[in-house]
């Protein structure tokens, strides 16, 4: 198997043979046409963290991880991340767009395979603490923010977004990738 691995803060995501999985955030030094040319366009633009094209979905992954606090992470208020993802998304498009046309032949190629694609799926990787409130397990409510989610109009690009973490990933069949945490033994 050749599986492809990409390291994000402490997890790990694994994706399955067959997928051709990139950072492609600006953070990344496997993107450099994001990172060096858009992502300065038109005062800024954002990026999702990982580009995977699999089969004849391109799938658009976002990572938040709110089980670790510091001043250094740019984590958005839970009330923004509906807004902050789509825009993320939207970004990522039109950045693979002009990725199309004018970056380097590996990144044009991926790029052009992704737009190729019948169906776009966009994922929210949120890891979050336990309240330990029964009737609020966790903070941030999963069911708003997939409402939320929709409400921004991503059922454009995805009518099915798709709210996991490492733990409920596998209640999604779909998904070609697995998680793990680089921290637990």
């Amino acid at each position: 198997m050749n599986m492809t691995d990409i390291t994000e803060r402490d997890l790990t995501f694994r994706f399955l043979d067959g997928c051709q999985a990139v950072k492609y955030d600006a953070r990344s030094d496997d993107w450099s046409f994001y990172r060096d040319q858009f992502e300065p366009v038109a005062g800024g633009s954002k990026a999702v963290d990982i580009l995977c094209v699999e089969g004849d979905a391109s799938w658009l992954i976002e990572i938040k991880d709110y089980r670790q606090c510091s001043p250094q992470r740019d984590l958005p208020r839970p009330s923004e991340i509906a807004d902050v993802l789509a825009k993320k998304v939207r970004d990522t498009l039109a950045g693979l767009a002009a990725a199309a046309k004018v970056a380097n032949d590996v990144e044009r190629e991926l790029a052009q395979r992704a737009l190729a694609t019948s169906q776009w799926r966009v994922v929210l990787h949120l890891e979050q603490l336990p309240t330990g409130q029964r009737l609020q397990p966790e903070a941030i409510n999963r069911s708003s923010l997939l409402h939320q989610l929709r409400q921004k109009r991503l059922t454009a690009i995805d009518r099915e977004p798709i709210i996991c973490d490492q733990h409920t990933i596998g209640q999604h069949n779909d998904i070609p990738w697995t998680v793990f945490n680089n921290t637990e033994p």
